[in-house]
């Protein structure tokens, strides 16, 4: 059973994706995500994507904690399916909807979606048994759709190497749970990047 940890639906019982399809994020690596992420300070009103989405749980968490948009990319029929339960579960806690479902491969999705959507946190949490390549193949145009100091969580194997990160996007963290790494990314600073952004630029905090 998943529940929302915090925020107006904190909680709040989420639907589970029938059968062994998924890999859900555990329960202590989820609460330990969200308190860096509440540490960056990023949560509040943020444009969220969450590819591979499994059931949400990541995504509607999100939009319990603030976010601005919520958009679920997923497509297994099952998993898609409950994306769209706990999508509506948040909606009617919250009061209004936040939370968009996609029935789609990543990288599809991210191929054809609007050049000039951008967002500010991505989680991406695809089966470990996807090789580095078809990880390059989501990585490499989700690059052009980050905002300015975004955060892109990507969760892997432990056993799994880092991920060859394309041009556009750079590591910045890692932090492992056992069985599962969490790799933290941020939009690189390209040559054309504005000077001032370069000048105000901090490393972000680590935590244990």
């Amino acid at each position: 059973m998943s529940r929302i940890i915090a925020g107006a639906a904190g909680g709040t019982t989420l639907y589970s994706v029938p059968g062994d399809g998924t890999r859900p994020t555990t329960d202590r690596v989820k609460e330990a995500l969200f308190s860096r992420l509440e540490s960056y300070d990023i949560l509040q009103d943020a444009r969220v994507l969450d590819l591979f989405a499994g059931s949400g749980a990541l995504g509607v968490e999100s939009a319990s904690r603030g976010a601005r948009s919520v958009d679920l990319v997923e497509l297994a029929d099952k998993a898609a399916a409950t994306c769209r339960s706990n999508a509506d579960l948040v909606s009617k806690v919250l009061g209004h909807s936040r939370v968009n479902v996609h029935r789609a491969k990543a990288e599809t999705y991210l191929m054809r979606v609007p050049a000039d959507v951008r967002w500010d946190l991505v989680f991406i949490d695809p089966p470990y048994a996807l090789t580095e390549g078809e990880l390059d193949a989501v990585l490499t145009p989700l690059a052009g759709h980050l905002a300015e100091g975004a955060v892109v969580v990507l969760e892997r194997s432990t056993r799994s190497p880092e991920p060859v990160w394309p041009a556009g996007l750079e590591r910045f963290s890692e932090k492992k749970y056992g069985e599962t790494t969490l790799w933290f990314a941020e939009p690189a600073q390209g040559a054309d990047a504005d000077a001032d952004a370069d000048a105000e630029a901090e490393a972000r905090p680590e935590q244990a």
